[in-house]
């Protein structure tokens, strides 16, 4: 998937640790290392709202994604 998590690039931009961050949002440590190492299908919109209010980004600077034609034909498929 094109879908890229960018989350530890911000973590080392903030100097913070991730278990300050899971516990500041409420995250098991688990939960955010998953999330981190890209391994969830999706995310709730009130998860991400709140790692971007910790870490005073947007949601781009957490994501990215690498345009692939083949994410079109998939999309009926999910």
């Amino acid at each position: 998937m094109p879908i890229r998590v960018t989350l530890d690039q911000l973590i080392v931009k903030k100097g913070l640790k991730a278990r300050e961050l899971a516990a500041e949002v409420g995250l098991s440590e688990t939960q955010l290392s998953l999330f981190r190492s890209g391994k969830v299908k999706g995310i709730r919109f009130r998860t991400l709202a709140k790692l971007c209010a910790a870490l005073d980004c947007k949601p781009k600077d957490l994501l990215d994604y690498d345009f692939d034609p083949a994410d079109l034909l998939a999309a009926e498929e999910d």
